[in-house]
């Protein structure tokens, strides 16, 4: 449970220039006021949502039964009662940290919410869904998460260049990285060249962390040699931190200062996928690694808790010589016989299946409610697909 705020060491995060958001979002935790008490414990300022964490929330309780039994009892189909559900938790959590995004004058206080990821590889059809969701959703502390592919690219861009505030989801390698930051700044340009307001737009580059690590011990191991297997555990934190060096390259050259000064935000790196997924490891390993002014670090609460207990009263921040010594392991990984850019094409195709799968899955989860709701009772019949199948007996 969050504790006092006096003592939260969340808090040491924020006062070192990092925000913390919540990698977590449910109808519960909205009802029940845990969003609430994590914003006022544990320095929480935004909120990340995904296929997969929707998806446990539907399985879990029975916080949507009514509003998936009065959608289904309308003939509504699982894709309107999924856009529906989600529509209703993200204007909630972007109602709650409203305060919060006014506070910090629309610099935090986001709460992000995906693009289908069977669109990962349709840019127009990125742009559009991520359209719908801003005219859906109509809050300013919105982003639309689109998935960092080669094809989501050009949709981020276009977006950025309508204004749209986005958030740059799966991005596992250092040159993909790169044209991620080229997408964004291209697109203020544009936006800026027709007179857009620059400054109501913001963007967040989701970075992730630990799957880096899980994929290459498992390579070192398979090499089992005396260096390789020195190296396990430490490819993550590097790959994490020369990105930041990355940034301040780019957020601090010409180019960017004249987007600055006509209003422009830097799109803050974020560090995802943060627990720890090697049980060996401290569960605030990709915590207390990466603590650098302007990111952000989305945990689950598991991993909240864990920083609440275990983490540091005074956070180490990133220096230039931790940079500097990330690049020399990211080299000595290379020497080892680590391809890192097979490693991060891997984990990038892997990310966008999974989150394509918990979609698939989220869809039948909801005709599987649709179906237990109606043999309970508490559906009507329909003309709906599931309840002519139940009423023809097929």
């Amino acid at each position: 449970m969050p504790q006092d705020t006096q003592s939260s060491k969340l808090h040491a995060l924020a006062s070192a220039g990092q925000s913390v958001w919540l990698d977590a979002l449910s109808r519960e935790m909205l009802s029940s006021g845990a969003l609430a008490a994590h914003v006022e414990d544990n320095a929480v300022t935004g909120v990340t949502s995904n296929p997969s964490i929707f998806a446990a929330a539907l399985r879990a309780g029975d916080s949507y039964d009514r509003q998936v039994a009065e959608m289904a009892g309308r003939g509504a189909s699982a894709e309107e009662i999924y856009t529906a559900v989600v529509t209703q938790d993200i204007r909630g959590a972007c109602d709650e940290l409203a305060p919060v995004f006014d506070r910090s004058e629309g610099a935090d206080g986001f709460v992000s919410v995906e693009v289908s990821p069977e669109l990962a590889d349709d840019p127009e059809g990125t742009a559009q869904e991520a359209r719908d969701w801003v005219k859906r959703v109509d809050r300013p502390n919105l982003l639309i998460k689109v998935p960092a592919t080669a094809a989501g690219l050009g949709a981020i861009e276009a977006l950025t260049a309508e204004g749209v505030s986005v958030n740059v989801t799966l991005i596992f390698s250092l040159a993909r990285y790169r044209k991620v930051m080229e997408a964004y700044i291209s697109g203020l340009e544009r936006f800026r060249a027709v007179g857009g307001d620059l400054s109501g737009t913001a963007s967040v580059a989701s970075f992730f962390v630990s799957r880096v690590d899980s994929e290459v011990d498992a390579r070192l191991e398979k090499i089992g040699s005396e260096e390789a297997l020195r190296l396990r555990g430490r490819a993550a934190v590097a790959n994490a931190r020369a990105a930041y060096l990355e940034f301040l390259r780019t957020f601090s050259s010409r180019r960017w200062r004249s987007l600055q000064a006509a209003g422009g935000r830097v799109q803050r790196p974020l560090w995802a996928s943060t627990s720890a997924k090697n049980p060996d490891y401290s569960p605030t390993l990709y915590v207390d690694t990466l603590v650098a002014p302007c990111t952000v670090n989305t945990m689950p609460e598991s991993t909240i808790d864990a920083y609440r207990l275990e983490g540091p009263d005074r956070p180490q921040v990133l220096n230039i010589e931790q940079m500097n010594e990330a690049l020399e392991t990211l080299e000595a990984l290379a020497g080892a016989g680590i391809d890192l850019g097979d490693v991060t094409g891997v984990l990038e195709g892997e990310g966008v299946a999974k989150f394509a799968d918990a979609h698939r899955q989220m869809m039948g989860d909801i005709e599987a409610e649709r179906l237990r709701l109606f043999q309970c009772g508490l559906v009507g019949v329909t003309d709906n697909s599931i309840t002519k199948q139940i009423v023809d007996g097929n």
